[in-house]
């Protein structure tokens, strides 16, 4: 598509990927317009904001963890952004705490491989040596994966089927399970979960996770945990802020009822009340299986009723943001809390569905870190806990649960008198996924990263079907995520420009 100038496309949804994509499609000259159902972009990443008596709370809805920072500021290098004037970024030290249950001591993490080390060997002699080895061996796999794998379109198995990539390929465990290279390296319990845990970012349980995503690990402990000041939100407005240099167009409050398509090719949208836009290339950034089953004919559609409910998808959450008068001493700015069970935990969201009887969860205090999200002397919390997708959470049920949170929160991570101390507290979960965001069944991130749904494996990028439609973000390639939703745009962009290297995208190769 050379003769890109007059081009128009229609992107639906004001996502992460869609912004990404706008930002790309419009410094290449595309005419582009978003169109989004809520008031304001960033998809999941939004925001709540709270009046109290003592001031204003500032929520991020959805995404708290900043990591992969090479891939955020790889993509600003791509549009000639430098990343540091959009966001006043800090790497977090620690990167999280973790709270055990009873009386067991607490533990910080860090993006710091000498005191990890530390950590390890306090709790399994000889630990320490076999995580220095294990991080060079993930940061190997993750320098592969990003410039190999990551960033290629894949349409079947032969696109692995060249020398270099099936010579690389060998290097990474793509067949075990993340859970049993883990389990063989380190016998300590804690040591076990702690290695296990990032497989939750990935909206699926380590049982089931290939291993391949043991690169999280050097993700984790090698680039660090950051925060942007102000929030995650300023992400999204640095990538709203940047697409509007380029004359992106935002639709917003603008429900997609329909795709039009005619004779197999796309041809536009129609919106809620009627009105027909049109335009030469269309992207849905909306959920995937929305986009299938409810915005496209049924003889355009990739995949059938019955395949989706076959899938294995990320977990739902069972949110609280509460506004929280007095400090919290005990809490770092990221804090995981585990069960001593584990698996049956993991069991309760992807085996046999049910409300989590002693949950996992996670505690972000952005507060800690940022003064302007919460009044003085608050703290601005978001605790999120991981229930099976499609859960039936009730007025009733929700009132309920978020008591129990709310005592586990004051017994396991040593906040005293907390009920008493909440001046905010909202609750978000299944129902409020599928209503602010078409989420099949209410998962909060999308299909999980099983063995089964990876790379080829995935919903592609490209209707099967239709001509000029595309889709970006979690529910394709390269899957879940705020810095792989940059991937992802980026991958919808070479499909658009018919552009096969599997390594990044550079600036020229938007000024070809």
């Amino acid at each position: 598509m050379e003769n890109n100038k007059k081009q128009s496309v229609i992107i639906i949804g004001a996502g992460l990927a869609s912004l990404a994509s706008a930002a790309l499609l419009g410094k290449k000259g595309y005419r582009v317009t978003i169109y989004d159902k809520n008031e304001i972009p960033g998809g999941r990443a939004s925001l709540i904001i709270k009046d109290t008596p003592k001031g204003q709370f500032i929520f991020d809805k959805g995404p708290s963890w900043y990591m992969m920072p090479d891939v955020f500021e790889d993509f600003f290098n791509i549009l000639s952004e430098d990343i540091n004037d959009y966001l006043k970024l800090s790497l977090l030290a620690p990167s999280y705490r973790i709270f055990q249950q009873g009386d067991k001591p607490s533990y910080d993490f860090f993006a710091d491989t000498e005191k990890n080390k530390k950590t390890f060997e306090s709790l399994e002699p000889g630990s320490g040596v076999v995580l220095d080895k294990f991080l060079k061996d993930t940061k190997y796999q993750y320098d592969i994966a990003k410039n190999e794998f990551m960033y290629k379109n894949v349409d079947s198995i032969f696109d692995f089927f060249n020398k270099r990539v099936m010579t690389l390929g060998r290097e990474l465990p793509l067949f075990s399970k993340q859970s049993t290279i883990v389990n063989k390296l380190f016998k300590n319990d804690l040591l076990r979960k702690v290695m296990q845990y990032q497989t939750v970012l990935l909206g699926t349980s380590p049982y089931d996770t290939p291993g391949i995503y043991t690169l999280m690990n050097y993700v984790d402990f090698g680039l660090g945990v950051w925060y942007p000041q102000g929030g995650i939100y300023e992400i999204p407005k640095a990538l709203v802020k940047v697409a509007q240099k380029y004359d992106v167009t935002f639709k917003m409050n603008s429900s997609v009822e329909k795709i039009i398509i005619e004779d197999g090719v796309a041809k536009g949208i129609v919106l809620a009340g009627g009105e027909q836009v049109f335009a030469d290339i269309i992207i849905s950034n909306a959920d995937y299986e929305h986009t299938e089953m409810n915005l496209i004919e049924p003889k355009y559609r990739t995949h059938t009723a019955k395949w989706w409910n076959k899938r294995t998808l990320a977990p739902s959450a069972f949110i609280l943001y509460l506004g929280v008068d007095g400090v919290i001493p005990s809490l770092s700015h990221h804090n995981l809390f585990f069960p001593d069970l584990w698996k049956e935990n993991f069991d309760s969201i992807f085996k046999k569905p049910a409300w989590p009887n002693n949950p996992a969860f996670y505690v972000c205090a952005p507060s800690k870190s940022d003064a302007n999200i919460a009044p003085v002397n608050t703290e601005n919390l978001f605790v999120l806990v991981p229930i099976a997708s499609g859960l039936d959470t009730s007025t009733e049920g929700r009132e309920k649960y978020a008591e129990k949170i709310i005592k586990m929160l004051e017994k396991e991570c040593k906040i005293p008198d907390l009920q008493n101390r909440i001046l905010v507290k909202e609750i978000y979960s299944v129902e409020d996924f599928k209503k602010d965001y078409n989420a099949f069944k209410g998962t909060a991130l999308g299909l999980a990263h099983t063995i089964n749904q990876t790379s080829i494996m995935r919903p592609n990028n490209i209707s099967k079907k239709v001509k000029n439609l595309y889709f970006t973000g979690a529910g394709t390639n390269p899957g879940i995520g705020m810095p792989v939703c940059l991937i992802s745009a980026e991958l919808v962009y070479k499909r658009i420009r018919n552009i096969k290297t599997p390594s990044p995208l550079t600036k020229e190769d938007l000024d070809k």
